[in-house]
């Protein structure tokens, strides 16, 4: 009789049991502080990684390293590492994980690598030494952190390291729930922004970047299709300080370049930190219907070139601010509330007319429910583009794609595109751009629609009345909605406040016949 064979338990990524082993020991502290903790620490490694690496070159000095200094600053800035003080080198600290002091110690060593790196100058987190954070489970988190890519050479320590650096962002997001979708856009998204842009070459702006993922994906996809990461460069902005700094630590543990992508509390609309930029690709998540972005300050500004926004929501006000930012021949991918489609309310219709007779709206995506941690108001996807005459000349069309129907559940609540449903989408799109592609529509799925068509349907750009789909879903506005249930409900109270005076008055009547 042939003997069975042993039962294989696939052992999970180094990246999940990580995450299981630090939410162990996060305890009492809520995780949009705890992030910072072991965020914090996975860059230390990194970083540390990196310079051991090239200290020990130095230090053996053969070759191109004969006669180097190894505590020579400017050895490690010429080959873009940054310089570790030695009692912020890891070996250094992990010696003294299990001291009490060594709270402290974290602290004193993200102090001295921002004295000797001024572009980390205010990025780095120093909360270690808190009370919520025992010394016990604080070495617990070096003891972990000092498993990650052991002993690897810099490359693969930057790639492991920055995996597990994302990756704990997205599960950082999920602990969060609505607080944490501001810092991190759902990485499917991401990649399908960058997939259907392909930004190979050029400048990658990003005015509300978040914590840098876009730019991340942007480099991976220039690394993965064989082309030179140089040739792309990163122009970034953020008003969260928080954020802001895990943008910093994201791009740093990639070996990505973050010297322009900036911090001012003031935010893109009012201190707009790359006035003259004029970049290849916007790829971009703003806040969906913003109403705090200080419109009323900004009603005569250059950028409203096809229509003055309303004050009570930045959504084309963000538009506009793309389309600023673009080149002759850039073109813009970004996400945002479903009802910027549809919506007619304080001119918001009169401004999509009039970026859609200017020919800049390219493609427009429906995406499913679920995908988004920090709301549930249903989102889409805009491309504009500045040439539609490239490639393929759809200068008088714009593609529809309803991807209502794509995607598969992580958990209850969240939905995630796969890497298949990315290819079909991003698929049909380029195909539709090509100037001999195999584009065909789809109903249900895709449809090129003439701008005549467009103006038919009264320039509203809801995919599923193009592709053939139901669309009372699509013609659901937020803002109306609210706006009527309002409506409704003060009526509703002035009725109850009129009766309840009938009845008092009545009452009264009543005691006085008596």
């Amino acid at each position: 009789m042939p003997k069975k064979k042993a039962d294989t338990v696939k052992e999970e990524p180094i990246e999940k049991q990580m995450w299981k082993a630090a939410d162990k020991l996060r305890k009492n502290i809520d995780a949009a502080q705890y992030k910072h903790i072991i965020l914090g620490l996975i860059f230390l490694k990194y970083i540390s990684d990196a310079f051991e690496e090239l200290h020990g070159k130095l230090k053996n000095g053969k070759g191109e390293y004969k006669g180097a200094d190894p505590e020579d600053k400017d050895e490690y800035k010429a080959e873009n590492v940054f310089f570790v003080p030695a009692k912020a080198r890891w070996t250094y600290l992990q010696s003294r994980a299990k001291l009490p002091v060594i709270g402290k110690d974290v602290d004193n060593a993200m102090d001295a690598i921002e004295k000797d790196n001024p572009s980390l100058k205010d990025v780095l987190p120093k909360v270690f030494a808190q009370g919520n954070l025992d010394p016990t489970s604080l070495g617990g988190l070096i003891d972990l952190v000092s498993n990650i890519a052991l002993g690897s050479a810099k490359a693969r320590s930057a790639d492991i390291l920055g995996h597990v650096f994302e990756y704990f962002l997205g599960e950082f997001a999920l602990a969060e729930g609505k607080q944490g979708g501001q810092f991190y856009t759902p990485r499917s998204i991401v990649e399908l922004l960058v997939d259907m842009l392909e930004p190979y070459k050029g400048r990658v702006f990003d005015p509300c970047c978040g914590s840098g993922g876009m730019f991340v994906q942007s480099e991976k996809f220039v690394a993965n299709h064989q082309g030179k990461v140089n040739d792309i460069s990163i122009y970034g902005q953020e008003s969260n300080q928080t954020t802001w700094r895990l943008a910093k630590m994201n791009l740093a543990i990639r070996g990505i370049d973050s010297s322009q992508v900036k911090w001012n509390n003031e935010g893109s609309f009012l201190n707009d930190a790359h006035k003259d930029l004029k970049s290849d690709f916007v790829i971009a998540n703003p806040p969906f219907n913003d109403s705090d972005w200080s419109g009323d300050l900004l009603r005569t500004d250059g950028r409203w070139k096809y229509g003055t926004p309303p004050a009570g929501n930045a959504n084309y006000a963000w538009i506009q601010h793309f389309l600023y930012h673009l080149s002759p021949s850039g073109i813009a991918g970004f996400v945002l509330a479903k009802g910027s489609l549809t919506s007619k309310s304080s001119g918001e219709g009169d401004i999509r007319t009039a970026l859609i007779e200017a020919r800049m709206v390219d493609c427009i995506i429906n995406l499913p429910a679920k995908l988004f941690l920090n709301t549930q108001i249903p989102a889409c996807l805009w491309f504009l583009n500045r040439n539609k005459a490239n490639g393929r000349n759809r200068t008088d069309e714009i593609l529809f794609i309803d991807a209502r129907n794509e995607g598969h559940l992580i958990n209850r609540r969240t939905l995630e595109l796969s890497a298949e449903d990315i290819q079909k989408i991003a698929r049909t799109y380029h195909e539709w751009r090509k100037p001999k592609g195999k584009y065909g529509d789809i109903k249900g799925f895709c449809n090129s629609a003439t701008i005549e068509r467009v103006k038919e349907l009264d320039y509203v750009l809801t995919p599923g009345r193009y592709v053939g789909l139901p669309d009372d879903e699509d013609d659901f506005n937020f803002n109306e909605r609210f706006n009527s249930l309002k409506a409704e409900f003060e009526a509703q109270l002035k009725e109850e406040t009129r009766l309840n005076a009938l009845i008092l008055e009545n009452l009264k009547k009543v005691k006085t016949d008596a």
